[in-house]
């Protein structure tokens, strides 16, 4: 099992799984993203406020229990020279094993902190991760053709397109068709031209 107490670093980030004394952090990360984040996610149900207390608790807790189960990774982003304040997350979900040993990526950073290349930067730290101690061979994910900014950071991750999938998922309310795209293992060592990411002290890679 890949303990909770792991984080990956890269050159200007920190990446941890939720804690549970997160949920005031994330709350006002979430809030101070609300209309940024609004057109790209599914709507909230009826009277559910996800970034109630009592929605992120919820919502850290499950995160922290699939991670210790393995059925998803959720990292936090932090700046590494302001390590207390959160800028994003990205996840691996709905990992599979068996014959396919895959996963979805999801991902999102703070509306300040956007155009810098520190989305793509953490991606590829979660793709190290996946490939290497979560001992995945398939990272899958979904992107809408109007997304023009997340479009940009998965293509240059290397990921490939595979497909378009018509009203794919309901965001926002509506039933949106989105870009399917896909990168495997062998992709990615290869692209790392031969050599392995060392693995720190920390259970930091890159």
């Amino acid at each position: 099992m890949l303990p909770l107490s792991l984080r990956l670093t890269t050159q200007r980030l920190v990446l941890r799984p939720p804690r549970t004394g997160d949920v005031g952090e994330i709350r006002r990360l979430l809030r101070h993203n609300q209309a940024h984040l609004k057109p790209w996610n599914p709507a909230p149900r009826p009277g559910e406020d996800p970034t109630s207390i009592t929605e992120i608790s919820n919502l850290v807790l499950r995160q922290r229990r699939e991670w210790k189960t393995g059925r998803s990774f959720a990292f936090m982003l932090a700046l590494k020279r302001d390590p207390s304040t959160l800028i994003g997350k990205v996840a691996l979900n709905g990992v599979m094993r068996g014959a396919m040993h895959g996963a979805y990526l999801g991902y999102w950073i703070d509306v300040d902190h956007q155009g810098g290349g520190l989305c793509t930067e953490a991606i590829g730290a979660v793709l190290d991760f996946a490939f290497g101690p979560a001992e995945l061979h398939r990272i899958q994910a979904a992107i809408m053709p109007r997304n023009a900014r997340s479009l940009r950071v998965i293509e240059k991750l290397g990921f490939r397109r595979e497909g378009y999938a018509e009203r794919y998922l309901q965001i926002d309310g509506r039933w949106e068709d989105h870009i399917l795209f896909a990168r495997t293992r062998e992709e990615h060592v290869g692209a790392l031209a031969g050599s392995s990411p060392a693995l720190g002290p920390e259970g930091a890679t890159r």
